[in-house]
């Protein structure tokens, strides 16, 4: 494989000492869904995670780190996360709060630490996919070193779609 640049949560995992791979794939800008990123990895749906985040009523911003076959359970989320409701933030607001883009949004290396929830099948696999922090760009990693990493929590937070 060429030269594949790292990203600052492939170097922030660098920095920690987590093992890790990552993985490009090819990017459909009309199908940035998961399904399509598990197709092109070969992989599992369930095994592809997308990071997502949500604005709490009592709580403030928080992530939600999800299958690609399932969706947020918005009233889960919130109970989790510690808040009535909670509802997607606009993608207009991802980049400046999260400085990642829709289809590249990480759950590592965010501009500042949020609550991260991830949904309970992930401590399923011996490893799981997340965004690099850029579209066409995975981390193959183990599920338990991630939550450490994100200081994440597990709980059932997503439903089939």
């Amino acid at each position: 494989m060429a030269n594949i640049s790292k990203t600052n949560a492939a170097r922030l995992l660098d920095r920690a000492r987590i093992a890790y791979d990552l993985i490009p794939y090819a990017v459909d800008e009309n199908d940035l869904a998961a399904g399509h990123v598990a197709a092109e990895l070969g992989e599992d749906i369930r095994q592809v995670f997308k990071t997502l985040v949500l604005n709490g009523d009592k709580c403030g911003h928080f992530v939600c780190v999800v299958p690609g076959n399932m969706e947020v359970d918005l009233k889960a989320a919130a109970r989790v996360a510690g808040a009535k409701k909670a509802e997607m933030i606009h993608v207009k607001e991802l980049l400046p709060l999260t400085g990642y883009i829709r289809g590249g949004c990480s759950p590592i290396g965010m501009k500042k630490q949020f609550p991260t929830f991830f949904h309970s099948t992930v401590t399923d696999f011996e490893y799981v996919y997340v965004s690099a922090g850029v579209r066409g760009l995975q981390i193959k990693i183990n599920p338990h070193d991630l939550i450490g990493f994100t200081r994440g929590e597990v709980a059932d937070i997503a439903v089939p779609m």
